[in-house]
C-alpha cells in the first residue's frame, strides 16, 4: 500500500492506495478526481516544470518560464538541464516559445513574463 496526498483539488486528501490484481484500489479519496489521480500517479506520473532562463540583457538576467504542458516526472531533470543550458537572445513576451519540442516531449518551454519587451519599451527600443 502506497500513501500519498492528492493535488488535484484544495481538498488534499490522504489517499492510500493498493493495486490488487489488476484493479487500483483508492480509499480516503472525498471525491472522484482523487481516484483518477492516485491511478495516474501510479502508472504515469507527470509534472510541470517552472524556471527561469537566462538573458543576454543586462536588465533582465533572467526570464520566467514553464512548459507548456506535464511532463513525465521522470523527465525533469532532464528538461531542467536544457533550461539551463539556454541563454535568450531576443526580447521574447509572455508565451512566446523559448525551447520548442524541448527533448521531443512534445511540450515547448515558454515565457511567462513580457518583462523583457517592457525594458525595450521603457529604453525607447520598440
Amino acid at each position: 500500500m502506497r500513501e500519498m496526498t492528492c493535488i488535484v483539488c484544495p481538498n488534499s486528501c490522504t489517499l492510500k492506495v493498493e493495486e490488487q490484481r489488476e484493479e487500483i484500489v483508492v480509499t480516503g479519496n472525498k471525491c472522484k478526481r482523487g481516484r483518477e489521480f492516485a491511478a495516474a500517479e501510479l502508472k504515469h506520473p507527470m509534472r510541470t516544470v517552472c524556471s527561469t532562463v537566462r538573458t543576454v540583457f543586462p536588465e533582465a538576467p533572467v526570464v520566467p518560464v514553464r512548459v507548456s504542458a506535464e511532463i513525465p516526472k521522470n523527465r525533469i531533470f532532464d528538461v531542467m538541464r536544457e533550461i539551463n543550458q539556454t541563454v535568450l537572445t531576443v526580447r521574447a513576451a509572455g508565451g512566446d516559445v523559448v525551447i520548442r519540442d524541448v527533448l521531443g516531449l512534445g511540450v515547448d518551454v515558454i515565457a511567462t513574463s513580457s518583462m523583457l519587451q517592457s525594458f525595450a519599451e521603457l529604453k525607447g527600443e520598440k
